[in-house]
């Protein structure tokens, strides 16, 4: 049964991201299952998985575009879905019609758009947050730029920019590090980095578990069903990925900082990472 939307959460999450026993299903095809997380304030969380395992779809739950058949979704105290203002979400490139005639500047000024009123020109404080977030990601100089143009980087770079712009609570990352050069890689390791620092929830699904656990706090790890979810030191073992992708990781070397957590791939993956968050670039592709 469905818990009812207005089911308040508990007093002690009117600060977090709160996901209880949500179930995602497209008609009679259940895709994601048994999701249960409390993600506070200046946490980075990895959602990790194989694909088609759930990962998009849980992202896309949150922001209240994915049917959620049970469970429940609060953020801050209330439902995600009427918090769509306080959520910036950067969709997977493949997803992104690029032949669409904007220019860069163009794109990431619809990050304002939740916080103008219908229809008023965007202002002098709006187009300089807008110039703020291009150069914080190294876009001013392509701001005339036709979307199209620009290498698939670039491009990630831009749709980075236009969540920044939207200057929300939540940041939802779907596969940024696909296809992309080391530079990018870097300025999206550093973004995240920043938005740890001010306090801001950032989920990351990737594949990349090398990024994951240079990135995150926490993992999410998800096949169908959540498999589980907790501190980096908890879930990234090679028991519980091997859980996650249905089969065994390889071992690749101590994690960040010293700790004693192994670094593992899942068969298939590229072999070869830095482990740094500055030395994630040349060797991750």
């Amino acid at each position: 049964m469905t818990l009812p939307a207005t089911s308040p959460p508990p007093v002690d999450h009117e600060d977090c991201l709160v996901i209880r026993d949500l179930t995602v299903a497209y008609g009679n095809k259940v895709v994601l299952n048994g999701v249960q997380a409390d993600i506070r304030r200046g946490q980075v969380v990895g959602i990790v998985g194989p694909n088609g395992g759930g990962k998009s779809t849980l992202l896309k739950a949150i922001l209240g575009i994915a049917p959620v058949v049970d469970g429940t979704v609060f953020l801050f105290g209330k439902p995600a879905a009427k918090m769509r203002s306080r959520i910036a979400y950067v969709p997977q490139r493949e997803e992104v019609e690029w032949d669409f005639p904007v220019t860069v500047m163009d794109v990431a000024m619809m990050g304002r758009y939740p916080r103008t009123q219908w229809l008023r020109r965007p202002g002098q404080h709006d187009r300089q947050v807008v110039h703020d977030m291009l150069a914080k990601v190294d876009m001013v100089d392509y701001s005339g730029t036709q979307i199209g143009q620009l290498s698939g980087g670039q491009q990630q770079r831009v749709f980075i920019a236009r969540a920044l712009a939207q200057e929300a609570d939540v940041l939802l990352l779907d596969e940024p590090m696909n296809g992309i050069d080391a530079t990018t890689q870097e300025i999206i390791m550093a973004v995240i980095e920043e938005q740890r620092l001010a306090g801001k929830i950032v989920l990351l699904a990737t594949h990349d578990l090398v990024s994951a656990s240079c990135a995150c706090d926490c993992l999410c790890c998800v096949n169908e069903r959540m498999v589980s979810y907790g501190p980096l030191a908890e879930t990234y073992t090679p028991a519980n990925l091997a859980e996650t992708y249905g089969g065994p990781v390889i071992m690749l070397g101590p994690a960040k900082g010293g700790d004693e957590l192994p670094h593992t791939h899942h068969v298939g993956d590229h072999a070869h990472h830095h482990h740094e968050h500055e030395n994630l670039g040349s060797e991750h592709n």
